[in-house]
């Protein structure tokens, strides 16, 4: 099985890696902590301490328009927070 990583990169995020040494990850619904360690471990070349995960629920969404009202939902999704050893950082602005 496949499973997707991809760096958020927010204020509170950011906020977050300065002064807790933890970087914040959008990852598939079905990883878990073991394969997100070792993926972000072989990816980003850093000691990973811990790992938490959570389940991002789906927001319910609807709007009006000329064909009358829309409805739907946003997809649910799961965030992983990863503590990164004392003295080590990630940086996701170095392939830009």
């Amino acid at each position: 099985m496949e499973i997707s990583i991809q760096p958020i990169v927010t204020e509170k995020a950011n906020k977050i890696a300065e002064s807790l040494n933890r970087y914040t990850f959008r990852v598939s619904p079905e990883a878990t902590k073991p394969q997100i360690k070792a993926l972000v471990e072989e990816l980003y070349g850093v000691k990973v301490t811990k790992v938490n995960t959570m389940i991002v629920r789906r927001k319910r969404k609807q709007r009006w328009t000329k064909g009358g009202l829309i409805k739907g939902a946003t997809s649910l999704w799961k965030k992983a927070l990863v503590s990164v050893a004392e003295g080590e950082a990630i940086d996701f602005y170095s392939n830009i």
